[in-house]
């Protein structure tokens, strides 16, 4: 019989990360249905891992708090054993809101790029992700996003409250993502992925920067792509939209119905503001089954909620959706914020799974931390979705086969009563409770 491991967190009972021990498969009889049954043979996605966005927001912070408490925050998020395990990670090409004030690499009308220095991320950013490296003992998957172009490039003159990019600097401004690249490979840190633009279709009053679907297509096929190859940086994969799930199936399409735009890009990116429509990320795969699909960004908006299970509960809801609908990663937004749920150059202020106190120097794991962890600890990179039939109205539930061959179930309970349910594997049965408010993962030594 398989071997079961059962790891909860709970609301109401404490536990956090706790392992269950006593859960074993018997034989299912011939009449017996399970309410969640498992098929290994069916598969979906290949897991690319899970991470976070090493602002400058939440380098800065953890600047401010004393080094040991530095360091056991990105031991929270990066060790493989103790920690989140986090695999990914997002940073930004230059500022965005979560930074201290808009930057940018390059002086005032330099359109050689001449002056190009990323001396402005040794400071705090580079240090943070070199350290986190550290700690996860292998290579952190970098994803590169820009807000917005430096302001003497846009239609609007400046960095934020959207605007647009001017056509002359269109060529410009897609080399401008090669340097940083380069840049980047320099201090060892190669950039795996580039989003085109973070959130295209919101005018926002910190950094950002307007595209029309039709927009981002001609840049991709008239500069950017064509520029990446001119560089040898064609191995440097391109997501397209960095936006919600509201508009992506049209977005997408827009951009991957051309061929031409379409043999530069890797896949879409998206976030998760407005929208809880998963099957808007299952059309986009529907659609476009050669490209990939990867959550960018999501947090909880309005500043902190220090001690809130509802924020963990949304974690849970919107990564198991996503991931049921072929998402192959997941990006948190700051993987650290201070007590105030910034710093940040506007005021846009939110929450993050950790809150480091600059002010008591105390470091606080909200419950979004613990569900992040029930799926980013045991689903390995490399890992395949699998089938999983589930005919439970309370018990929300996805599976994977780990490449070292166990299988993780991750289920969720978001009633306030506890949930029984069976699981099938095989001709094999197991039951198992969930608490209410709960989330478990079921590790499976198949």
């Amino acid at each position: 019989m398989a071997e079961v491991k059962v790891i909860v967190t709970a609301k109401e009972t404490g536990e956090r990360w706790a392992e269950r021990t006593g859960t074993h498969f018997v034989a299912q009889q011939a009449d017996q249905t399970a309410d969640l049954v498992l098929d290994p043979n069916e598969q979906y996605q290949t897991i690319t891992g899970f991470g976070g966005a090493f602002t400058e927001a939440a380098a800065y912070t953890l600047s401010r708090i004393s080094p040991e408490k530095r360091q056991e925050a990105i031991n929270a998020c990066f060790d493989q054993k103790d920690g989140l395990g986090y695999s990914i990670g997002r940073v930004h090409i230059h500022s965005c809101d979560f930074a201290l004030g808009n930057y940018t690499y390059v002086q005032d009308g330099d359109t050689e790029l001449a002056t190009f220095d990323i001396s402005h991320d040794h400071k705090w950013v580079l240090p943070m992700i070199k350290d986190a490296i550290k700690v996860r003992g292998e290579a952190i998957t970098l994803l590169a996003s820009p807000w917005s172009p430096p302001a003497w490039m846009k239609t609007n003159g400046e960095m934020n409250n959207g605007g647009q990019l001017k056509a002359e600097f269109a060529q410009t401004w897609a080399r401008y993502y090669t340097k940083f690249i380069r840049a980047y490979e320099a201090q060892g840190l190669p950039i795996w992925a580039i989003t085109v633009q973070n959130e295209p279709a919101a005018v926002q009053i910190w950094d950002s920067c307007i595209y029309s679907g039709e927009e981002e297509r001609d840049f991709i096929k008239n500069h950017l792509g064509p520029v990446m190859h001119e560089e040898g940086l064609q191995d440097v994969k391109i997501f397209i939209w960095d936006h919600n799930r509201d508009l992506m199936v049209e977005r997408a399409s827009a951009v991957l119905c051309d061929p031409e735009a379409a043999k530069y890009v890797y896949g879409t990116g998206f976030h998760w503001y407005v929208s809880e429509d998963f099957a808007a990320v299952g059309k986009v795969h529907e659609l476009f089954p050669d490209k990939h699909l990867l959550f960018t960004e999501g947090c909880q908006e309005g500043g902190v909620k220090l001690g809130a299970w509802f924020t963990g509960e949304r974690y849970g809801r919107n990564m198991m959706g996503d991931l049921n609908n072929w998402c192959e990663g997941y990006l948190d937004w700051n993987l650290v914020l201070d007590e105030t749920g910034g710093p940040n150059h506007v005021g846009n202020l939110c929450d993050a799974p950790i809150i480091a106190d600059t002010i008591t120097g105390e470091l606080h794991y909200n419950s979004s931390y613990y569900y992040i962890g029930h799926f980013s600890k045991y689903i390995q990179q490399g890992a395949v979705r699998i089938g999983l039939t589930s005919n439970h109205s309370a018990v929300n539930a996805t599976a994977f086969r780990n490449p070292d061959g166990t299988l993780a179930i991750v289920a969720l309970n978001e009633t306030e009563a506890e949930q029984s349910f069976s699981l099938s594997l095989g001709g094999e049965q197991l039951s198992q409770t969930i608490p209410a408010n709960a989330i478990a993962t079921l590790i499976i030594q198949a």
